[in-house]
């Protein structure tokens, strides 16, 4: 296996609604990613979205975007993870690359969430029989906070820095769809409740977007880019399918050895990676995150939030452009819009929020409720 890189990178602004088509979106990132890449031409595209069936009645992504972006001919196929979807698409990319089976790979990732309804769509990521009983993950994920609260005694607003954070970090990413809001703890806890415990701040939004990225070999990554970064490691690990079927629902175990694998992958621990940008769909899910990395033991990662030990100056930062929360969710670009704010963290191009000289970053998507795990290390 070879070792890979992104050489280039192509994003668009997400907006809570756009007025361009599904296919626009996505060949004109590809177009990005490949004129920031200087290449004219790749071998492979691989195209992550979960909507546009049920939203735009529009399946066979990948061959529609592969065809607008002009690359008609080329392998072109869609990788499905529900909201994991973008980074099992970059990791299909990373492991064509790293088997020889393409020189040069696109993954892109595209989403119009504001038309029709996205929730109860979002909602057949979980058990179709736990959504005939009215379940979605707006409560799965609320089922998930009251008990973290309960059983280990967390204040209220032991959360809260969470969304704050994130925000705090969206108003210096010209792509946040929310970086001209300020966001306080007071505002958090004043935001509606969508249900209980979970209130509308602690959920990230309905949006549009999408991002790609180029890779190629690390051994020619210098003929495309004067500024490759590494794929240290590409893994997955899933959970039982019910949150209920599990020993311990608060235990992302999927997340925890999906991290393990990565870790021994790119031969790095968890006090080499510099920040780490995770899933943070809901608050709770940036918690247990933590949690599962070992960045805290169980019950302990909301105080990372309280100690604000996550922000840009902390030990450990997170959502350094703004995350899910704050950046925005467009599920099948989400991915790649992570791999692409760390690929400019890691060569020093983040603006005002960059971070002093890192050198390795994690990221990682959820699929479902805590189902599927994907997590990439990067460096340089």
């Amino acid at each position: 296996m070879r070792t890979v890189s992104i050489v280039g990178i192509g994003q668009l602004p997400v907006e809570r609604a756009t007025t361009k088509s599904l296919r626009a979106l996505g060949a004109s990132v590809v177009r990005l990613a490949m004129q920031d890449a200087g290449v004219e031409r790749v071998e492979a595209l691989f195209a992550s979205n979960m909507l546009a069936d049920e939203l735009q009645g529009q399946k066979h992504v990948a061959a529609l975007i592969a065809d607008e972006a002009g690359l008609a001919g080329i392998e072109a196929l869609q990788v499905q993870a529900a909201m994991a979807s973008g980074a099992a698409a970059l990791r299909m990319a990373f492991l064509a690359v790293a088997s020889g089976e393409a020189d040069l790979a696109v993954a892109v990732g595209v989403e119009k969430m504001s038309e029709g309804l996205a929730s109860p769509a979002m909602s057949k990521a979980l058990d179709a029989k736990e959504v005939e009983d009215g379940a979605t993950l707006i409560s799965k994920n609320a089922e998930l906070m009251r008990l973290y609260l309960k059983r280990y005694k967390v204040p209220k607003d032991g959360l809260v820095n969470f969304p704050v954070t994130a925000h705090q970090n969206a108003r210096n990413n010209p792509n946040a769809v929310f970086r001209d809001q300020k966001v306080n703890a007071r505002t958090v806890m004043k935001s509606r409740m969508v249900h209980d415990p979970l209130r509308l701040l602690d959920c990230s939004p309905i949006c549009d977007g999408a991002a790609a990225v180029v890779l190629s070999a690390s051994e020619e990554a210098r003929a495309h880019s004067s500024h490759p970064v590494r794929i240290l490691a590409s893994s997955v690990a899933t959970d039982r399918f019910r949150v209920g079927d599990r020993a311990n629902p608060l235990w992302l175990a999927a997340a925890h050895d999906s991290v393990l694998k990565a870790f021994r992958q790119a031969n790095v621990n968890r006090g080499d990676v510099d920040f780490f940008e995770l899933h943070d769909a809901f608050s709770i899910m940036s918690c247990m995150a933590l949690e599962a990395a070992g960045f805290a033991p169980p019950g302990q990662g909301w105080r990372l939030a309280a100690e604000k030990r996550i922000e840009l100056k902390g030990d450990i930062p997170i959502t350094t452009m703004g995350g899910l929360k704050a950046r925005g969710h467009p599920i099948g670009a989400t991915a790649l819009y992570q791999a692409c704010e760390i690929v400019l963290q890691l060569t020093g191009r983040a603006g005002k929020n960059q971070l002093k000289d890192p050198q390795v970053a994690m990221m990682q998507s959820v699929g479902g409720a805590g189902t599927t795990l994907i997590t990439h290390i990067l460096g340089i």
